[in-house]
């Protein structure tokens, strides 16, 4: 049993510790990166049974066998992030420095050029404290996308054309639905503003990478509970100012403030009843 198991739970390690070099500059945090990837492996491969015992300190009987019914965990949102940095270089450093503890999947540079840094199937720390429905912990969850964007600059149609050829690839791999790919101010309202204002969320509704409004928007009825839609959709509205606001950033884009107007309220109305 062991050796016919041994093949799937290396899967992980090979994918996760053969992703190709950056340059050879990078080649320390590539080694760091294999070391790590190899140290989680050593976890995959854990036959260990569940120690456990009753209430009154007995051990309770337990083995491990293991299972031939079983594949990796897969992404089921894509966050889009911007770096708010002033270089594709100064991303990639802080995301090969242990100190700052933050990292991604992807980040896409200016002219297009993408940077794969971690396996999709592996967990990065880019979404923090967040949550989106019932979903608190969405890098458990989600593939991280950093744009180098300083987040008050148009993005570049280079970066965009990138980024839309990127997102249609993690869309056919993992059947992610369309709903969920959404930005880092959505999950964190009131806490992270990215990927802003300026980010074009029309443009990849059009391609098929979430919900946006139409452009005949039936106005919202006289009864319509907006901190309910809002909450519908996915967002946190223990914080309601923070999460309009947070709204407003993704399917409004026409000011920044935490306040509805009644164009606001049509614009909720239209998107709540996609979810």
């Amino acid at each position: 049993m062991k050796n016919r198991l041994l093949p799937l739970l290396l899967t992980a390690t090979i994918l996760s510790a053969c992703s190709p070099k950056i340059t050879s500059r990078y080649a320390a945090t590539n080694k760091v990166y294999s070391e790590h990837a190899d140290s989680l492996s050593h976890t995959l491969l854990a036959e260990s049974p569940a120690m456990l015992t009753d209430s009154l300190g007995r051990s309770v009987p337990s083995e491990f066998i293991g299972t031939v019914n079983f594949n990796l965990r897969k992404p089921n949102y894509v966050i889009i992030h911007y770096t708010a940095q002033d270089s594709l270089g100064q991303t990639i450093k802080t995301f090969t420095l242990v100190k700052p503890q933050v990292s991604a999947h992807y980040v896409i540079s200016k002219d297009g050029k993408v940077v794969h840094m971690l396996n999709d199937y592996l967990r990065a720390w880019h979404a923090g404290v967040s949550k989106w429905g019932s979903i608190s912990d969405m890098n458990s969850c989600s593939i991280g996308i950093e744009l180098d964007n300083k987040g008050n600059e148009p993005f570049s149609g280079a970066q965009m054309s990138s980024l839309i050829t990127l997102l249609a690839k993690l869309k056919k791999d993992y059947n992610i639905p369309t709903a969920n790919f959404i930005g880092h101010g959505d999950i964190a309202p009131g806490r992270k503003p990215d990927p802003g204002i300026l980010f074009p969320w029309e443009l990849l509704a059009q391609k098929g990478f979430g919900y946006y409004s139409d452009m005949l928007i039936v106005p919202a009825p006289a009864n319509f509970d907006s901190a309910t839609a809002l909450r519908l959709i996915g967002y946190d509205t223990r914080n309601l100012p923070a999460a309009i606001g947070a709204f407003k950033r993704h399917f409004v884009q026409r000011e920044e403030s935490t306040r509805l107007t009644q164009f606001d309220l049509d614009v909720l109305f239209n998107v709540y009843k996609k979810y």
